[in-house]
């Protein structure tokens, strides 16, 4: 199980979305986004389920270690946007938390 420290919770909104729930990979990553152009890659270590007061979607963003957006996801509800994490960010399992 990953440690959990206050340090690493992500601030209460990401680009303007409220985070509702959120995870905390550690010092291992949860995974990383390549980047097909270059040999560099994005190392993940925050995931957020969010929503924008103006929409419908739910979010999920990947972010780095200090919660910059690196990608998101929309999704219909909370539930899918937990379950379908993508394989590339289960190097870590994800224990979710509400904000």
């Amino acid at each position: 199980m990953t440690k959990y420290s206050k340090d690493n919770e992500p601030p209460d909104y990401i680009d303007g979305a409220k985070v509702i729930k959120w995870s905390w990979s550690g010092q291992d990553p949860f995974g990383y986004i390549e980047h097909k152009d270059s040999a560099s890659r994005d190392e993940i270590h925050g995931l957020a389920i969010c929503q924008y007061e103006d929409s419908r979607s739910t979010y999920r963003f990947s972010c780095d270690k200090d919660w910059e957006v690196q990608q998101d996801s929309p999704y219909d509800s909370i539930e899918d946007a937990i379950e379908r994490l993508p394989d590339q960010y289960k190097k870590v399992k994800a224990t979710w938390r509400t904000k």
